[in-house]
């Protein structure tokens, strides 16, 4: 098998060398041979492996790929695959929330009607169920109450509920913090969203969320493909021989 030296790999992807050997030594890259003087000594493996790993974070952000890519060198596939699912249904979740957004934006001037009757009859949730239902911390929920970005109202005994429209204000700046919001400009679309002024701002971050979504699957696609060579590089998955059509056998005259 080929040798290669970090400046091979870095090559490829014009980054230093020194950052080959960093996501090595976080196990994002499998551990490399040693010569009898200490030099690292990679291979076609390790060159997939980077490929894969440079692909994975624009598809599921660094976090992730790290996750992915530690599974896989320790040797849990299925944890590299659980990871891969999460990110895949959040992408499905983020869309969802984008679409039900922009869906919302033309009732919010219009009267109360029989859909946001049902949303009012829906039961509000306690802080911590919010906080569940997002992933977040309940810490992370008060700093958005401070920014502007959520209105929970107060029980007698002053603890905070949020009705179906705080869910889904919540559900829109969680969206565009992960898109890298500010909290104040979230706060000024969520505005916007309450008041049903002003929805240029909103109809230009929703344009811009979509294509990061867009951006995002396609990412996903290439990650997918990079990750699955490297699979392949490591014996996890075999290349299929190509199927051929069958042919539908002659009709009897």
């Amino acid at each position: 098998m080929k040798k290669l030296r970090p400046a091979d790999l870095a090559r490829e992807h014009h980054i230093s060398a020194q950052a080959v050997r960093n996501y090595e030594q976080e196990g994002l890259l499998p551990a490399a041979e040693r010569t009898p003087v200490g030099y690292r000594v990679y291979t076609e493996v390790h060159a997939a492996a980077l490929r894969a790993l440079l692909a994975l974070i624009p598809a599921h952000g660094y976090t992730t790929a790290r996750e992915i890519m530690r599974a896989l060198n320790t040797g849990d596939l299925d944890a590299a695959l659980t990871a891969i699912d999460r990110s895949h249904a959040q992408l499905l979740r983020d869309r969802e929330t984008l679409r039900a957004v922009a869906e919302a934006v033309p009732h919010l001037t219009a009267a109360r009607d029989a859909e946001s009757a049902a949303r009012e009859r829906q039961p509000p949730l306690s802080i911590g169920k919010l906080a569940d239902r997002l992933d977040v911390t309940a810490a992370t929920l008060r700093n958005w109450e401070d920014a502007g970005v959520l209105a929970p109202r107060r029980s007698a005994t002053g603890h905070r509920t949020y009705t179906a429209d705080d869910v889904r204000d919540a559900e829109l700046a969680h969206l565009l913090r992960r898109g890298g919001y500010l909290l104040e400009q979230i706060s000024t679309v969520v505005q916007q969203i309450r008041t049903a002024g002003g929805t240029r701002a909103l109809a230009a971050a929703l344009e811009d969320w979509q294509q990061r979504l867009t951006a995002r699957g396609l990412a996903k696609l290439d990650a997918a493909e990079k990750l699955a060579s490297y699979l392949t590089s490591l014996g996890v998955v075999r290349p299929e021989r190509p199927v051929r059509p069958v042919r539908p056998a002659p009709e009897e005259s």
